[in-house]
């Protein structure tokens, strides 16, 4: 059994589309990032990287290689998937949490758990998306970014 924690955050920034979870989000910004800049897939890469002992996202998918240049971020995770598979480990479940003043993600979570599950052919109860604010505090708070938590449980095949 391997434990791995994952984070990241993103700023807002107008003309560009919300993403979390591989989900589109209508939101009048979005996350600022060299791939599509979703905070939620970047965590759980991390944190199934983590798991692994493998580095970080941004040593798999460096921000200077122009091919990520616009990926989806579903795509990044695939690739982590698959690492995961090859090191003969299976995801017992993933449990994230985003934190966004805006928008509110709550109608979004279901769709995002699917995503995610359908990514790693898991069962979408093995994928927990929570949402919280930063009460007004800090960047987050100012509505100026979104960032995300995730903590997954991998056991072996």
């Amino acid at each position: 059994m391997r434990i791995g924690i994952g984070y990241d955050i993103h700023p807002l920034v107008k003309n560009r589309k919300l993403i979390l979870g591989g989900v589109e989000i209508p939101y009048v910004k979005g996350l600022k990032g060299h791939s599509d800049a979703d905070v939620l897939l970047h965590a759980v890469c991390d944190g199934l990287l983590g798991a692994l002992g493998k580095g970080d996202i941004g040593e798999h998918f460096p921000n200077t290689d122009p091919k990520y240049k616009n990926i989806s971020s579903l795509k990044l995770l695939e690739k982590v998937g698959g690492l995961v598979k090859t090191a003969g480990m299976k995801i017992g479940n993933i449990d994230t949490v985003v934190i966004a003043q805006e928008p509110n993600i709550k109608k979004y979570k279901p769709r995002m758990q699917s995503a995610i599950a359908k990514v790693f052919k898991i069962k979408s109860n093995q994928v927990n998306i929570k949402a919280t604010t930063n009460e007004g505090l800090g960047s987050i708070g100012r509505k100026e970014g979104i960032a995300a938590y995730a903590v997954v449980l991998l056991t072996e095949r």
